[in-house]
């Protein structure tokens, strides 16, 4: 609470505490007089903004006069308002934070790592680099290090760059054959 908080707020008291000496007509002009002011102040500013310190002394100040008073007033806050800021005030108080489950987030130093593991074997994907940091004991999961290599632009699953099937095929076609036609047979 800042001083100057405290100070305005012993300037209110002090001042509610004057009124008990004022005579009843000086209350009621005064009255008069901050109706039109609040009447003229309406019209200029549709929605004011009020602090919490505002509504903590309209919503104190509200539960000193009877319900059907209160309707009658033309606050700059209705009796609908009040009850909603209490309500507010009592969830915020009594309700414990929600937060989502969400996943620890992933150390830099693991995140540098798997970029390496990416960068220096570009024939390895996902699953490879995390059974290697499987190996050297960072409990990680596959779609981690899949979501890690994606947010870094490197595909996650690389094409291979190997000769293609047929052309493998074609450089095997002897070897194969000499094994399937010919079987050495033992006695």
């Amino acid at each position: 609470m800042s001083v100057r908080f405290a100070y305005l707020a012993v300037l209110r008291v002090f001042g509610w505490l004057a009124l008990l000496a004022r005579s009843d007509r000086a209350k009621d002009t005064e009255i008069l007089i901050l109706r039109h002011e609040v009447a003229v102040l309406r019209r200029q500013v549709k929605n004011p903004r009020l602090s919490w310190a505002d509504r903590a002394v309209l919503a104190a100040l509200a539960r000193l006069l009877p319900r059907n008073q209160l309707r009658q007033l033309h606050l700059i806050v209705s009796p609908r308002t009040l009850l909603r800021w209490h309500a507010s005030l009592a969830r915020r108080r009594w309700a414990y934070q929600r937060r989502a489950p969400r996943r620890p987030r992933t150390a830099p130093a693991v995140r540098a790592l798997v970029l390496e593991m990416a960068r220096d074997n570009p024939g390895w994907g996902y699953r490879r680099i995390h059974a290697e940091l499987a190996g050297l004991g960072y409990k990680l999961a596959p779609s981690t290090v899949w979501q890690i290599l994606k947010d870094a632009g490197i595909d996650p699953a690389p094409t291979r760059s190997g000769p293609t099937w047929r052309a493998f095929l074609d450089a095997q076609a002897n070897t194969i054959i000499a094994t399937d036609f010919f079987h050495v047979v033992r006695f």
